[in-house]
C-alpha cells in the first residue's frame, strides 16, 4: 500500500523573537534594535496565531507532514510555533541550525516525528564579504526506512538590485550544487533529494538553471552525468502566478527541485503526479491570505516599528509552498 506525506516550505516572513529577548545575542540587539521596537510578546503570540491558521488548514487540515521554513530567528520561537500547533494533534520535532547571518534569521524542518526520524544535520553559511543565511540539510527517514534528504534555502535578497546581487545567488546556486554532487558520491545516485526554498530568483533565472543546474526536463534529469535537479514550480511559472509579488508582478521565488530518484514512478519515495499526470508542485493560495482588490498579492504582517506595514491579521508577503511524496 502506497503512503503519502505533504511536503511544504514557506518563508513566514520575520518571524522574530521579543525585542529584548534574553536568547539574542548582544551583537544581533544591536543590529536589530531600531527594527524591532514594539516586537512585545503580545506581538509574537498574535504572529504566531496568524501563522497557525495557515498551517493547520495545510494537507486537508491535517497539518503538513514535513514543513520547512526561512525568516525564523532562533530555537524559542520555533518551540513556540510548535506548541500553538497542538490544536492540530501532531506530534512535531524541530530541526534547526542558528545561522550567522547578520539580521539572525534561519532556515529549519518541522516535522511530524511519529513519522519522520531526523537522522543527520548539516548546515553551511554562504558569504557575501558578511555571512547570509544558510544552506540546511536534513536526513529523515521514512516509515517504510527510505531515506529523503531536504535541503532547505534562503538564498541572498534582491534588496541591493536584481544584477548587483546576483553573483550572491550564484554563489549559493554553486554550493547546493556541489552539495548534490557530494550527497551522491557519499549515499549513491539513486538518494531521493528535495531543495526546497525561498530563492530570490525564479525557475528560469541563470542561478537556478545554470549553476544549480535545474531544469523543467524529467529525461535531462534522468540521464544526466552530474546530478540535475527537476523543478516542480516551472507550472506555476508559466501559468502568470506567483509565491511573492513586487509592484505587483508575480514571482516564483519560492521552489522544489529534486533528484532523479523522486521524478522516476520506481522511486522510493517519488513526487505524486497530479490529475493531468504531471509532476508539480502547487502554490498554498488560501483566501484568508490574499489581500482585495486586482492583484492577489499575499497579506503580510510586517512590523510595529514600520506603521505603514504592519497589519496585525496579516500573515507573510509570501505564499507557502507544498508538495507530496509517496512510497
Amino acid at each position: 500500500m502506497k503512503t503519502q506525506y505533504y511536503i511544504g516550505w514557506w518563508n513566514v516572513e520575520n518571524l522574530f523573537d521579543v525585542f529584548d529577548s534574553p536568547s539574542r545575542p548582544e551583537w544581533l540587539q544591536r543590529a536589530l534594535n531600531s527594527e524591532l521596537k514594539g516586537w512585545t510578546q503580545a506581538v509574537l503570540q498574535r504572529k504566531i496565531f496568524n501563522l497557525v491558521k495557515i498551517i493547520s488548514q495545510m494537507n486537508n487540515g491535517r497539518g503538513p507532514d514535513i514543513l520547512g521554513v526561512c525568516e525564523v530567528e532562533n530555537l524559542p520561537v520555533l518551540q513556540q510555533l510548535v506548541e500553538a500547533l497542538h490544536t492540530i494533534g501532531r506530534d512535531y520535532a524541530i530541526a534547526h541550525h542558528d545561522s550567522s547571518d547578520q539580521r539572525g534569521i534561519d532556515v529549519a524542518f518541522i516535522y511530524d516525528k511519529t513519522l519522520f526520524e531526523a537522522k543527520e544535520q548539516f548546515s553551511y553559511t554562504v558569504l557575501k564579504r558578511s555571512s547570509t543565511r544558510d544552506l540546511f540539510q536534513v536526513t529523515f527517514v521514512t516509515p517504510k526506512q527510505n531515506e529523503l534528504i531536504l535541503i532547505g534555502n534562503h538564498w541572498p535578497a534582491r534588496s541591493a538590485g536584481v544584477y548587483e546581487s546576483e553573483p550572491y545567488r550564484i554563489i549559493a546556486a554553486e554550493t547546493l550544487s556541489y552539495w548534490m554532487q557530494r550527497i551522491t558520491e557519499k549515499k549513491g545516485k539513486d538518494i531521493a533529494v528535495a531543495c526546497m526554498g525561498d530563492f530570490n530568483d525564479e525557475p528560469l533565472s541563470r542561478s537556478v538553471t545554470d549553476y544549480a543546474l535545474s531544469t523543467n526536463s524529467v529525461t535531462k534529469v534522468q540521464y544526466a552525468i552530474s546530478p540535475r535537479l527537476f523543478n516542480l514550480m516551472w507550472p506555476c511559472h508559466g501559468d502568470g502566478t506567483g509565491t511573492f509579488y513586487y509592484n505587483n508582478f508575480p514571482y516564483v521565488f519560492d521552489q522544489f527541485m529534486v533528484s532523479k530518484e523522486l521524478v522516476q514512478t520506481s522511486g522510493k519515495p517519488r513526487v505524486v503526479k497530479d490529475l493531468n499526470g504531471k509532476l508539480m508542485a502547487s502554490i498554498g493560495y488560501f483566501p484568508e491570505m490574499i489581500t482585495g482588490g486586482r492583484y492577489p498579492t499575499p497579506k503580510k504582517f510586517g512590523r510595529p516599528a514600520e506603521k505603514s506595514t504592519y497589519d496585525p491579521y496579516g500573515f507573510s508577503d509570501h505564499f507557502p509552498v507544498w508538495m507530496v511524496v509517496e512510497e
